[in-house]
């Protein structure tokens, strides 16, 4: 008799727990299984990156019918349906989930509905059965924080914003992250005057400070009202409608009231601490290189170790763990040069440093650009793209490729692997560009700024 039940549990059926568990049974033979008490897919699926790009690209037909009149359309732009959005995204995620399942089913995955709670280092119990397993892989996630304010019981977050059953008049959306940013967006363009309130001076903050710039100038082109180094104080009810004090004394009235202040990790009360695993004080779980935990047959990705929360980032994270313990081939994920995008309008495509975080260890050249896209050109919108390299100015690699406008994480997905690669500016200029793309620009720009940063 085997001394376990399984191989290895997964707590958690977001991406990186289900490719966890399906590599463990379908790579390596093991018994595994995985346990949600949620919608399997996790975040990025049933909560996150899939259903708002949905909307994102929903409400981005706005900027096209507009776009349209220049090019010799008619200006009748039709009527909009939030709820037949919401509904067609629905039955999306439906089929998604339904395709999860059948993974699962398809590789001998045991799937376990509940809440997972470690009894002990062995042990999972999930609504008051038991059960064991060699090695436990905890990636249960995060999940939207907001502050402790009079009122707060008021708002919403990320999760209720897309299901949202009608839409309000007039909303304002706490948080200056990518979240904040891309819901200002989707709501801005569907019609609902949106406000954007962040406590810093700009939004955005880590990225490039170029692109932060580029991009809060053209969400105010768009209507969108910025608040930056504002807090809200309390929240009232008044009504219909609510009334926001803010910590200037002055008040704000709107129908809805959105946080994306921040996420936490799912860590607390499912047993980690007591079994012997390491929570910092952000509520990560600590591992090593390996994603091992302090406890030598528990492990932990994704969200919940607080790294870089990107779900393919916790997808190679989940293939490096069962390479680790079933493989025998101790392996590490790299984390330099992961490209991420924001999904705002316009978009935002990034890899490799920023130029404040290059000039602490390089000697760097700037090359930017600036300029109207083609498309708008006859669209007459106004809307800048720009575009930025950062340099090693003694090696010539290129350390960071950034982009503000259509299609920039696309495009910046290519140029991922060319950093990936150590491409140098040399390569960039010997490489003919595609003609007339806004991509051509990061293969012709030969000027650096001049002293900049200097």
């Amino acid at each position: 008799m085997p001394e376990f039940d399984f191989d290895l549990i997964t707590i958690g059926a977001g991406s990186g727990g289900v490719r966890a568990s399906r590599f463990a049974a379908a790579n390596h033979a093991k018994r595994s299984a995985v346990i949600e008490n949620r919608r399997v897919g996790g975040t990025c699926v049933m909560r996150g990156c899939v259903p708002k790009k949905l909307l994102v690209y929903g409400a981005h037909f706005a900027h096209e019918f507009e776009d349209a009149r220049g090019y010799g359309w008619d200006s009748h732009v039709p009527g909009f349906d939030w709820k037949a959005l919401i509904d067609t995204k629905n039955v999306e995620l439906q089929r998604l989930e339904d395709v999860y399942h059948r993974i699962l089913r398809d590789s001998d995955v045991t799937e376990i509905t509940g809440t997972g709670r470690l009894a002990d280092t062995h042990t999972v119990e999930v609504d008051g059965k038991a059960y064991t397993s060699e090695y436990i892989l905890v990636a249960t996630g995060g999940h939207p924080v907001t502050p402790d304010i009079p009122g707060i019981e008021h708002v919403i977050v990320s999760d209720h914003a897309l299901d949202l059953e009608t839409l309000p008049r007039r909303i304002i959306i706490v948080g200056g992250g990518y979240i904040a940013v891309e819901f200002a967006g989707i709501f801005s363009a569907v019609g609902v005057e949106t406000h954007l309130m962040y406590r810093a001076d700009n939004i955005l903050r880590g990225f490039d400070d170029t692109v932060r710039t580029t991009l809060r100038d053209e969400l105010a082109k768009k209507g969108i009202h910025l608040h930056a180094e504002t807090q809200i104080k309390s929240i009232e009810k008044t009504g219909a409608a609510y009334s926001l004090l803010l910590d200037s004394d002055e008040t704000l009235e709107t129908d809805l009231v959105m946080y994306a202040t921040g996420r936490r990790p799912n860590s607390h009360g499912i047993g980690l601490e007591e079994a012997g695993v390491v929570i910092n004080d952000k509520g990560a779980v600590v591992v090593d290189a390996t994603s091992k935990t302090a406890v030598d047959n528990i492990y932990a990705i994704g969200d919940l170790t607080d790294r870089i929360n990107l779900t393919p980032v916790a997808l190679e994270e989940g293939m490096a763990v069962v390479e680790t313990i079933f493989g025998n081939n101790p392996t590490a994920v790299d984390y330099t040069n992961v490209a991420s995008a924001v999904f705002s309008q316009p978009p935002v495509g990034s890899v490799g440093l920023a130029e404040h975080e290059a000039r602490e260890h390089h000697d760097v050249d700037v090359y930017l650009s600036h300029f109207k896209p083609m498309k708008h050109t006859l669209s007459g919108r106004d809307e800048q793209a720009m575009m930025k390299l950062i340099v090693d100015r003694k090696t010539d690699t290129v350390l960071g490729c950034h982009m503000v406008g259509a299609d920039s994480p696309e495009i910046i997905q290519g140029f991922a692997v060319a950093l990936k690669c150590g491409a140098t500016k040399a390569q960039f200029d010997a490489t003919i560009g595609i003609h007339p793309t806004a991509a051509e620009e990061f293969v012709t720009m030969r000027q650096p700024l001049p002293d900049h940063g200097a």
